[in-house]
C-alpha cells in the first residue's frame, strides 16, 4: 500500500509501527482477496469449537446468510475458560474506575467465578437457552459479567443504555419480552446521581413479562423494592446457589447471541439480532488487526456497553484476544477535563479508542490538560461513531498521540457488529477518511439507480459481500430485515450512509441519509424524538432535524405546532425539553424548538425535514415540487 504516491495529506506510519504491526498489509489483503471464506476459516480456527462446522458460509437464503453452519460453540468460553485453562489465567481482563475514583479489577479467573456465579442465578430463576434478559445500568463491572452470563447459559441479552428513559425502556423490554431484569440502583454522571431504579420502576408498570428484577446496588440511595419481584444482586451472589463453577451450553453458530436496539426510520426501534459464531469471529479477528493486540496491551474503548461499540469493542473483542479491557464510569470531564489523561498515565493505557464527539469536547479545554500528563504509554489510537472532521483529528494525533499515534478511523454500524471501513497500522492515513474496506471485504459508493459513481462523487454506500459478524435478521421481524436493508439495491446491503471515494480508493463517509440523527455519535430516529414531543398534551404536531454542532457533531432542533388553548413561552420550551429528557433520556433533548403554524409536507402527508434543515441552514431547500400547497 505504501508503493504510490498518494494525494492529498498523508501520514505515513513509522517502521516501528508496521514492524510491530500482527498485520502485515499487502500479505492480508492479498490473502483475503484470494479467498475471502477461506481467510476467515483461518481466523475461526484460532477460536474453541466443541464441533467444527460443516459450511463456512451458507448463502442458499439470502440475504438471510448463514457463518460457520453446524458449528458448536459459546462465545463466553472463548472470552474466559479458553484462558483460564492457560498462562492468562492470572492475567488481568477487566480494570475498571468509578467516577468517585474507586478502583476494581478482575483476572480472567475472577472474572470467570463472577460469571459463574451469576449465571447459576440466573438459571435458578428460571432463565432458559433463548429466553431474552434485559441489562439497563451504567459503566459498571456487574454490566459485562451479566452479558457475559447470559451468554454462558445460552439467553439472550437486550442491554439498554443507562442513558434512556422511562419509554425507550418499557418499549424495549415489551418488544423483546424479557423474562428479567437487571438494574442499578443509580449510576453516577458529572456527580450527579441518575436514577436507574426509578426510571426502571414506571417502564416496568407497563411491561407484562418481567417476572423478576435483580437490583445491582451501585449508589447505595434508598429505592423501592417490589416484594416477590425484586432482589438485591449481592444478596443473591452469596447464596449458596451461586456456585463458582457453571456448565457451558454448547450453542449453535448460529444460535442468537443478542439483540441491540438501533433507532430506526419508522418510530419502532429495530432489534438487531447477532449470533454467537459469525459475531465472535468478526470482533476477534478485527480488533486484532485494526488495533494490532499484543500480550501486554491495555485497551480503552470509551464508549457504553449500551452500544453495539461496547459490546464488540469493551466486552467481547478484548477478552477473545485475551487482552486487558478497561472502564471508566464517568464523564470525560469530571471532576476536571485531563480525566481521561490521568487515567491512561495511571493504568498505563496503549490503545484508546474514542468517538470524535468527546475528542472535540476535549480541544475546547485546549492543550495545557493534556500536557500535564505522560501519555507516551499510547501506541495506537482510534475514532468511531461518526466521521472525525480533519481539525479534531489533527489535534489528537498531535496533542494526544505526539505524533506517534496513528489513529485507526473506523466506520460500521449496529448492523455490521464489526469494523468496515478501517485503515490498519500499516495504512498511510488521511485525516477524515476511514481509508479501505477491512480486508475481503467488498464495498461500493452507487447512484440512485445502484450504478457505481464516479470518483469523488457523492453516493449510497453498500456491502457487496457477506461478512461474518453481520446482523441475522431483525428480531421477530424478517420481512422488515429484507425491507430496510436489501431491497433498495438488490443483492446489495443498504447502509443508509452516504459517501465518496478519492483518486486513492480512500472512503470518506459524509453522513446519513435516512431520518436518523447522530447526536455525539449515538443514533436517534427523528420519529421517536417526535413521537416523545406529540406525547406532551399541549403539542399537535412536531418535526426533528439534525444541525451541525460543534462538540456534538449534531444537535437536534425541532419545530412543533401547539394545540388551541396553549401559549408560546420559554417556560413552555423548556417543559418540552425536559419532557424529551424524561421519555427518551437525555441525550435527546432539543437544542432548539421553534413554534411553527404548518410543517412542509408531501402530498401524502410526509414531513419533509430536508426542506426545514435547508430553511434552517439558509440553504436552497432543492427539488420541492412533491410539497403539498
Amino acid at each position: 500500500m505504501n508503493d504510490k504516491q498518494l494525494t492529498g495529506e498523508v501520514y505515513y506510519p513509522s517502521k516501528d509501527v508496521i514492524k510491530h504491526a500482527n498485520a502485515k498489509c499487502e500479505k492480508l489483503y492479498e490473502e483475503a482477496e484470494k479467498n475471502l471464506e477461506g481467510f476467515w476459516e483461518k481466523e475461526a480456527k484460532n477460536l474453541k469449537w466443541f464441533k467444527k462446522w460443516n459450511k463456512v458460509l451458507d448463502d442458499s437464503e439470502k440475504p438471510f446468510y448463514k457463518w460457520f453452519v453446524g458449528g458448536k460453540t459459546n462465545i463466553a468460553y472463548n472470552c474466559l475458560d479458553v484462558h483460564v485453562e492457560t498462562y492468562r489465567r492470572n492475567k488481568l481482563a477487566l480494570i475498571w474506575e468509578g467516577e468517585k475514583g474507586e478502583f476494581r479489577s478482575f483476572s480472567y479467573f475472577a472474572l470467570r467465578r463472577e460469571v459463574c456465579r451469576f449465571s447459576n442465578i440466573l438459571k435458578s430463576l428460571g432463565v432458559k437457552k433463548g429466553d431474552r434478559v434485559t441489562l439497563y445500568m451504567g459503566r459498571i463491572p456487574e454490566l459485562m459479567i451479566g452479558m457475559l452470563a447470559c451468554a454462558r447459559i445460552g439467553a439472550i441479552h437486550s442491554v439498554v443504555y443507562g442513558g434512556f428513559s422511562v419509554e425507550a425502556l418499557h418499549e424495549r423490554l415489551e418488544d423483546s419480552q424479557s423474562k428479567v431484569l437487571i438494574v442499578a440502583d443509580g449510576s453516577y454522571q458529572r456527580g450527579k446521581i441518575v436514577q436507574l431504579k426509578q426510571i426502571a420502576d414506571e417502564a416496568l408498570q407497563r411491561a407484562a413479562t418481567v417476572e423478576s428484577v435483580l437490583v445491582v446496588k451501585r449508589t447505595g440511595e434508598d429505592v423501592y423494592m417490589e416484594p416477590g419481584r425484586d432482589m438485591w444482586y449481592h444478596e443473591l451472589m452469596n447464596l449458596p446457589i451461586a456456585n463458582n463453577s457453571c456448565s457451558v451450553e454448547q450453542v449453535d453458530a448460529e444460535d442468537p447471541l443478542f439483540i441491540l436496539y438501533t433507532s430506526g426510520t419508522t418510530g419502532k426501534p429495530k432489534a438487531i439480532l447477532h449470533t454467537h459464531g459469525g459475531y465472535m469471529v468478526g470482533t476477534y479477528t478485527t480488533l486484532k488487526y485494526v488495533f494490532d493486540i499484543h500480550e501486554d496491551d491495555r485497551f480503552w474503548c470509551a464508549a457504553d456497553p449500551g452500544w453495539i461499540t461496547g459490546h464488540s469493542y469493551i466486552v467481547y473483542g478484548p477478552l477473545l484476544n485475551g487482552a486487558t479491557s478497561f472502564m471508566y464510569e464517568g464523564a470525560p470531564t469530571h471532576p476536571y477535563p485531563n480525566r481521561w489523561w490521568q487515567m491512561i498515565e495511571k493504568y498505563g493505557i496503549n490503545i484508546l479508542y474514542t468517538a470524535p464527539t468527546a475528542i472535540r469536547g476535549l480541544m475546547r479545554y485546549g492543550e495545557a490538560w493534556p500536557n500535564r500528563h505522560d501519555l507516551s504509554s499510547l501506541r495506537l489510537l482510534g475514532s468511531v461513531g461518526e466521521p472525525i472532521n480533519p481539525e479534531a483529528w489533527k489535534w489528537y494525533y498531535r496533542v494526544i498521540g505526539k505524533e506517534n499515534c496513528p489513529i485507526m478511523d473506523t466506520w460500521w454500524q449496529t448492523e455490521t457488529g464489526m469494523f468496515m471501513i478501517t485503515p490498519l497500522p500499516c495504512t498511510p492515513l488521511k485525516p477524515g477518511s476511514g481509508t479501505k474496506p477491512f480486508p475481503g471485504l467488498k464495498m461500493d459508493i452507487v447512484d440512485e439507480d445502484g450504478k457505481p459513481v464516479k470518483t469523488n462523487e457523492e453516493g449510497y454506500l453498500v456491502i457487496k459481500t457477506p461478512w461474518p459478524a453481520m446482523m441475522r435478521t431483525i428480531y421477530n421481524d424478517p420481512d422488515r430485515y429484507v425491507q430496510q436493508y436489501w431491497s433498495r439495491f438488490p443483492g446489495m446491503y443498504m447502509t443508509g450512509d452516504s459517501a465518496k471515494r478519492d483518486e486513492d480508493g480512500y472512503y470518506w463517509i459524509i453522513g446519513r441519509v435516512d431520518d436518523v440523527i447522530k447526536v455525539s455519535g449515538y443514533r436517534l430516529g427523528t420519529a421517536e424524538i417526535e413521537s416523545a414531543l406529540v406525547s406532551h398534551p399541549s403539542i399537535a404536531e412536531a418535526a426533528a432535524i439534525g444541525l451541525p454542532h460543534d462538540v456534538k457533531g449534531n444537535a437536534i432542533h425541532a419545530f412543533v405546532i401547539l394545540r388551541v388553548g396553549y401559549e408560546k413561552s420559554d417556560k413552555l420550551i423548556e417543559e418540552l425539553r425536559q419532557h424529551v429528557g424524561h421519555e427518551m433520556g437525555p441525550i435527546a433533548k432539543p437544542e432548539h424548538i421553534d413554534f411553527v403554524d404548518s410543517l412542509p409536507k408531501t402530498r401524502s402527508g410526509k414531513i419533509m425535514r430536508r426542506v426545514l434543515k435547508a430553511r434552517a441552514l439558509g440553504l436552497d431547500p432543492g427539488n420541492i415540487s412533491t410539497l403539498e400547497e
